[in-house]
């Protein structure tokens, strides 16, 4: 015994199977097996009103809003032109920090500013005798300058190239100056 009016057939042309369990098409509004429901399956002409994607730059990789009617290729071509941040012949500086010390070219990614006169300078120029500091509150001598290395040695761990040996060693040629 038959029940012809339970399921529908599947609207695909090359399909037509009798489905009890049809899946509507949100887009096209007809009826489809578990096949070929989708819009690509069924090769639907309105998915592109339901069937949303957001095109992204080649360029920058940020994605790129398309409103609903227009064409995803058009809008990311606006973008190239107009607003997009990619700049092949401008690279972004990574040392930027430019050392104070007169004479000296050097330049750091991070600013490292003098506690005393508040000048930037480089990891061989950080420390105040280093770079011949006369300003701020404090008088700067040996002894100090001992002290300050020590606990910037703490602070800077792999990045401090000095060691003990040679903190002793520099002290003893200029107590012999």
């Amino acid at each position: 015994m038959e029940f012809p009016d339970l399921g529908k057939h599947c609207a695909e042309e090359t399909c037509k199977q009798l489905d009890f369990l049809p899946l509507k098409c949100d887009a096209c509004e007809q009826d489809f097996c578990k096949d070929h429901f989708t819009y690509a399956a069924h090769k639907c002409p309105f998915a592109f009103k339901k069937d949303v994607q957001v095109p992204v730059c080649p360029l920058c990789n940020n994605p790129v809003p398309v409103k609903k009617g227009e064409i995803p290729d058009v809008v990311v071509g606006e973008h190239i032109d107009r607003d997009c941040k990619y700049r092949p012949g401008k690279k972004d500086k990574i040392f930027t920090y430019r050392c104070s010390k007169e004479g000296c070219k050097k330049k750091e990614m991070l600013q490292v500013a003098c506690d005393q006169c508040r000048g930037n300078f480089c990891i061989q120029h950080r420390h105040p005798l280093d770079h011949s500091c006369k300003r701020g509150s404090r008088p700067v001598s040996i002894a100090g300058c001992s002290a300050a290395r020590a606990s910037e040695s703490k602070r800077w761990g792999a990045l401090n190239t000095l060691s003990s040996s040679w903190l002793a060693q520099q002290f003893r040629s200029k107590v012999k100056r």
